[in-house]
């Protein structure tokens, strides 16, 4: 009589094992070997949403999936191994809506980690704390509903200007030199327009405007850089415009420490150029001209950086910079049009494992003189982005803390 024996079925994703369960079979009976499709999209970006909350949105916390499990759990505890398996990243299964409301619960308030880990009622909420849960209740609960079967496509699987705490954001542009500048930028004029003394406003009026709409409670400010305080420099930090004239945006891409460098080049007396290092190689990025004499702008480049903020790293750093002023609008405009911006936040879910630190070099197409928002998904769109899954270069800046 044959004896049967324990061996493993293995399940095989893309290109690793992703399950291992014990089964019995006969001696005579095959391996049994099994195909199971890699996790949906929209499955994986609440996964990876889920464990961002819990590892980075206060990074000091050291919340692990434990305690995790016994906060959201309440009455009705949850084990370790629950909520590992929805941070899971080859097959995270999809958690009950109750439970994604509790995490926006807990993560719309930093009360929640003082002193001890718990979850506050809502009606304890400050008008701030409140408006931080609605906010991310609202986009863990897109996420979840496209994880049960809705597109990803039509959904906002993320929300790069919506921040879940009560800021301040401060966005930075360069001022322009008297010489540059319209007589009404003068202070001496009875009819003096502050704004007019601002480079690249057009991108600044956009966003300053994207970001009261998408933080209704949160204090937003635009400074030019001489006039920048430091007290400016430790909330939301968003940089306008490229290093010419702006000693801020040049200190900033110091700090960073990012793979990419603006620079004067001969070639482009009009602005400043971009640079990467790959390999030892170094590769500049060029604005493209039509005519003979080359004087019409048709293609510029912009520049898209998310990273924590190196002054105080529960806020955020953001850089929307280009060659020329088109790169500067592109770039913002990749966020705030209203026709693109879900298409291209989705493309950052996708291809960054860690939404909050990523850089994006992008073409902007330049039509009649306007700047055209840029479709990450296009071909020849990204001319470069960071960091990619090879990279280690971005460990050094990560700093998470495994449970």
């Amino acid at each position: 009589m044959l004896l049967p024996y324990r061996s493993c079925k293995i399940a095989w994703g893309a290109d690793r094992p992703l399950a291992c369960a014990d089964v019995t079979r006969m001696d005579s009976a095959p391996l049994e070997v099994i195909s199971l499709q890699p996790a949906p999209p929209a499955l994986l970006e609440l996964a990876l949403r889920l464990r961002h909350l819990r590892l980075e949105h206060w990074p000091d916390s050291k919340l692990t999936q434990g305690v995790l499990a016994r906060v959201i759990g309440g009455d009705e505890p949850l084990s370790t191994a629950t909520v590992a398996s929805w941070e899971n990243r080859a097959a995270p299964k999809l958690p009950p809506r109750e439970r994604i409301v509790a995490y926006a619960q807990f993560f719309a308030t930093r009360r929640s980690v003082e002193p001890t880990p718990r979850l506050l009622p809502i009606d304890s909420f400050t008008p701030e704390e409140r408006a931080a849960y609605d906010a991310l209740q609202d986009e863990l609960l897109r996420l979840h509903s496209a994880a049960r079967g809705g597109r990803p496509e039509q959904t906002v699987a993320r929300r790069s200007w919506r921040f879940t705490d009560v800021g301040p954001a401060t966005l930075v542009c360069a001022q322009l030199p008297r010489t540059e500048t319209a007589p009404l930028a003068d202070p001496a004029d009875p009819n003096f327009t502050e704004l007019l003394s601002f480079a690249d406003l057009d991108a600044m009026v956009e966003l300053h405007g994207h970001i009261r709409a998408e933080n209704p409670a949160m204090d937003v400010f635009y400074k030019a850089a001489p006039r920048v305080a430091p007290d400016d420099l430790s909330g939301h930090v968003i940089l306008i415009g490229g290093i010419g004239w702006n000693d801020v945006t040049k200190r900033f891409l110091e700090l960073a420490s990012l793979p990419i460098k603006q620079t004067e080049d001969p070639a482009v007396p009009s602005g400043e150029v971009f640079v990467t290092y790959i390999n030892g190689t170094e590769r500049k990025y060029m604005p493209k001209w039509s005519g003979l004499k080359s004087t019409d702008l048709v293609e510029d480049v912009g520049l898209l950086v998310r990273t924590p903020n190196p002054l105080n790293s529960n806020r955020t750093l953001t850089m929307c910079n280009g060659i020329h002023s088109r790169g500067v609008l592109g770039s913002v405009r990749s966020l705030t049009d209203a026709r693109l911006r879900e298409a291209n936040e989705l493309y950052i879910a996708r291809n960054f494992s860690d939404t909050q630190i990523f850089c994006i070099l992008m073409r902007i197409q330049v039509i009649e003189g306007h700047a055209m928002t840029p479709d990450f998904s296009i071909a020849g769109t990204v001319l470069y982005q960071w960091p990619t899954e090879a990279d280690d270069s971005a460990a050094g800046i990560r700093h998470r803390t495994e449970a």
